[in-house]
């Protein structure tokens, strides 16, 4: 019968990138992604009625940006949105920390946040517009019922998947109630409380846009609308790029929300 001989085991160190390196990785698709809109505009394959060139959206750029609209826009639409989440976010998590930590409350809110999350949240636009008008309002309604869903949905999986055994450890302790909640089961779901406040950052971009098509002269869907009505490419495209900008900067605080909050989650990943 043959042996089997088994090989000292090995520490294993893992080496962090350098930050310059990290850096250019992340922004490397984005460069070539602008690297062949700028070959095929400039080339003449992509046609300036379909999209413009960078050079145009740059002159349209720095069109508004001497003008001051530029910066009244992106603060008015990024304004909107911090609003809206904030009041949706409390919402979801509020209701998604009753139905994770009592029975009762699951019975009573579960099944109703359910059927909200399943409804669109774009179709409740004609009605929102008939409760509250078109002021900034139904603007901040929008975006916050479209964020109560997610926000609801994995605080309370965050919640119920919290180890039992770290809880009854807590309990041991002498940990209960709201010291119980503060200071062992969300620090536990934090993760999934994270994850659940990037999704809401990501779908308020898109009921902002929907928000700002109606009732608007300030932001960056008013802007959207001017574009569409001169037949402005440049400006229509100018219009995604601070989009993709204002989702850039919630991902942003997102990390450095996830950076202070949990430290020691880089080192689980396999690099």
């Amino acid at each position: 019968m043959t042996t089997l001989e088994l090989a000292p085991p090995r520490a294993r160190v893992v080496r962090a990138r350098p930050r310059w390196l990290s850096l250019s990785l992340r922004a490397l698709l984005p460069a070539l992604l602008v690297v062949g809109w700028w070959a095929g505009t400039a080339s003449g394959a992509i046609s300036p009625r379909v999209i413009a060139g960078p050079s145009a959206v740059w002159s349209a750029f720095t069109e508004l940006g001497r003008s001051g609209q530029l910066w009244d826009f992106a603060t008015a639409s990024f304004g909107r949105a911090a609003a809206g989440v904030a009041v949706g976010v409390a919402i979801g998590l509020t209701l998604g920390l009753a139905s994770g930590l009592s029975s009762l409350g699951e019975e009573l809110l579960d099944s109703t946040l359910q059927i909200v999350r399943a409804v669109p949240f774009l179709a409740l636009v004609p009605l929102f517009i008939a409760w509250f008008g078109i002021d900034e309002g139904y603007k901040i309604a929008l975006i916050a019922v479209a964020t109560v869903a997610p926000m609801y949905a994995y605080t309370y999986l965050g919640v119920r998947n919290v180890d039992r055994k770290i809880v009854e450890a807590a309990r041991s302790f002498g940990l209960t109630g709201p010291r119980l909640v503060g200071e062992v089961i969300i620090p536990s779901a934090l993760p999934g409380i994270l994850m659940a406040l990037r999704v809401c950052l990501s779908i308020s971009i898109t009921a902002l846009i929907a928000a700002e098509q109606v009732g608007t002269r300030e932001g960056v869907g008013y802007l959207v609308t001017l574009a569409q009505e001169y037949n402005r490419t440049d400006y229509m495209v100018l219009c995604v790029v601070l989009y993709a900008l204002l989702g850039l900067v919630f991902d942003v605080l997102v990390r450095l929300v996830e950076r202070f909050a949990m430290p020691w989650r880089k080192q689980v990943a396999i690099r």
